[in-house]
C-alpha cells in the first residue's frame, strides 16, 4: 500500500498551498479536500491562465487526477455548482469529481447568521468571510446540521431542514430581530437547483480513498486555511471553525495516520494574515506596504487587504511539532527581491525575557516583541531560476537559515506564480 501525502498551510493562509497541490498532483491519482468550506480560495496560474477555486480541489486541472470533496468539509451547493460550471464553460473536465456523502451543506441561513454574528460582536468581530461556514459546522456540532447525503431522500431532507430551521428560526427572530427562513421554499430550491446536478457526484468517498491506496495509488490530502486558523490550536477566537493541520486530514477524509508518511508544511517566504488577531512580526511602515504592493496581498475570494510582516520561525516550529511536518515548500520568495534587507524572527521577547517557543497563552503573544536575524537581500530578479545553483547565494543563505531554524528540510521554492516557476532543494 501507497501512502498519502498531506499538504497543508503553516502560516495563517494564503501560503500558496493551491500551486504546490497542483504541482504534486502531477504525481497522484487522486486529490482530497479535506476540510473548511468556500472561505479559502486557491489561485493557479497554469499557461498564463488563472483559476481561483474555492471548493473544488486543486488536482481537477489534470485529467488523471479524481478531486475529491471529503467528509470534513462543508459544502455550500450553489457556490459549488457555480465553481463546476466555470470549470466547464473553460474547457476542464469536472466529470471525475466526487463528494463525499457525509460532508454537511451550507445553507443561505448560515450565511446570514454569520454576518449577524459578526454585526453583533462590534468591535470585537472575528474577521470571517461570511460565507456561512462558522455556523455550519455549529450546527454540525449540535447534530442540526444537514449533510450531502440527505439530498438523495426529499423526506429525510425536508425533515432535517425543518429541525434545524426550528432553532435557527428562534435566533434570527428573537435574537436578531429578522424574519424566519420558509423551510418548505427553501427545501424547494435546493431539490429544485441542486439535486440532479449534484447527484453523479455524491457518494462514500472513505471506500473511495482506501480503494485507491489499497490499489497503491497515490493520494494526496488538501488542507485549507493553515495551522494557526486550526480550531484548536490556532490563534483562538480568531481562527477557522475545523482543523486544518495533519490531524484533520485524517478525520476530514477517513484516513487512518499509519497511512500517510509525508507532510509538507507549506510557508511564505514573509507572513501575512486576514482579519484581527495577534500577529508578533507585523509591519505597519513603508516595508510592509511594498510586500503587500509587490505580493498583491489581497483576498482571492474576499478581496481583503492582508496584513504583512517578516517571516517567523518560532511560529514555524510549532506548526512542525503540530503537524510532524516532513519538509518545507516556500513560496513568493520573489516577492522579497528588491530588498536590501530581509528578516528572520528567530525567538520573541515577553517581558524581557527570550523564549524560542510559542506562548500557549494568547495574552503573552499579543505582547510578544519579535528578536530578529537580518540578512542582506540577494537584489536579483529569480523569477526565471529553475536550478538551485542559479540561485544567488544571498538567497540561499535565506531559505538555508529558516532550515536552520525550524528544523525541517526545504524541498520545493516558488519563484512566480506560474505552474513552472519553481525549483526543487537537493535532500
Amino acid at each position: 500500500m501507497v501512502p498519502a501525502t498531506i499538504v497543508l498551510g503553516t502560516q495563517w493562509g494564503d501560503e500558496g498551498k493551491g500551486k504546490f497541490t497542483d504541482l504534486l498532483a502531477k504525481e497522484m491519482s487522486m486529490v482530497v479536500r479535506y476540510q473548511g468550506g468556500h472561505n479559502a480560495g486557491h489561485t493557479l496560474v497554469v499557461d498564463g491562465e488563472t483559476f481561483a477555486l474555492q471548493l473544488v480541489p486543486s488536482g481537477v486541472l489534470y485529467d488523471h487526477i479524481v478531486p475529491v470533496i471529503g467528509n470534513g468539509v462543508v459544502v455550500d451547493p450553489f457556490v459549488l455548482l457555480s465553481e463546476v460550471d466555470m470549470l466547464n464553460r473553460r474547457g476542464i473536465d469536472t466529470s471525475r469529481l466526487r463528494v463525499s456523502g457525509n460532508a454537511h451543506l451550507i445553507m443561505p441561513y448560515h450565511q446570514q447568521l454569520d454576518a449577524l454574528h459578526e454585526r453583533h460582536l462590534g468591535k470585537s468581530k472575528l474577521g470571517t468571510t461570511k460565507r456561512g461556514i462558522g455556523p455550519a459546522y455549529a450546527d454540525k456540532a449540535m447534530r442540526l446540521g444537514i449533510r450531502v447525503q440527505d439530498l438523495l431522500d426529499e423526506g429525510i431532507f425536508r425533515e432535517k431542514l425543518h429541525a434545524s430551521l426550528l432553532h435557527t428560526n428562534k435566533v434570527l427572530t428573537k435574537v436578531f430581530n429578522r424574519l424566519p427562513v420558509d423551510p418548505d421554499a427553501l427545501a424547494d430550491k435546493v431539490l429544485t437547483e441542486c439535486l440532479e446536478p449534484l447527484k453523479p457526484f455524491i457518494t462514500d468517498t472513505t471506500d473511495l480513498i482506501h480503494e485507491a491506496l489499497e490499489a497503491d495509488q497515490h493520494v494526496l490530502l488538501e488542507g485549507a486555511q493553515a495551522t494557526f486558523l486550526d480550531l484548536d490550536h490556532g490563534t483562538y477566537p480568531f481562527v477557522t471553525s475545523s482543523n486544518p493541520t495533519a490531524g484533520g486530514a485524517c478525520t476530514g477524509a477517513g484516513v487512518g495516520p499509519r497511512h500517510i508518511d509525508r507532510v509538507v508544511g507549506v510557508a511564505k517566504a514573509y507572513v501575512t494574515r486576514v482579519g484581527a488577531g495577534p500577529f508578533p512580526t507585523e509591519l505597519f511602515d513603508d516595508v510592509g506596504t511594498k510586500i503587500v504592493d509587490i505580493g498583491r496581498e489581497y483576498g482571492t475570494n474576499t478581496g481583503r487587504r492582508r496584513r504583512p510582516g517578516w517571516f517567523d520561525t518560532v511560529m514555524l516550529r510549532h506548526a512542525s511539532r503540530l503537524n510532524s511536518l516532513t519538509e518545507l515548500a516556500i513560496t513568493k520568495i520573489d516577492v522579497l527581491d528588491t530588498f536590501d534587507v530581509v528578516k528572520l524572527c528567530v525567538a520573541y521577547e515577553i517581558d524581557e525575557v527570550r523564549t524560542e517557543k510559542l506562548p500557549y497563552h494568547q495574552s503573552e503573544l499579543h505582547h510578544a516583541t519579535p528578536i530578529y536575524e537580518e540578512m542582506p537581500g540577494w537584489k536579483t530578479d529569480l523569477s526565471e531560476i529553475r536550478r538551485p545553483e542559479d540561485l544567488p547565494a544571498e538567497a540561499l543563505n535565506y531559505l538555508k537559515a529558516i532550515e536552520k531554524h525550524v528544523g525541517v528540510p526545504i524541498s520545493l521554492v516558488s519563484t512566480g506564480p506560474g505552474r513552472n516557476q519553481h525549483l526543487r532543494l537537493p535532500a
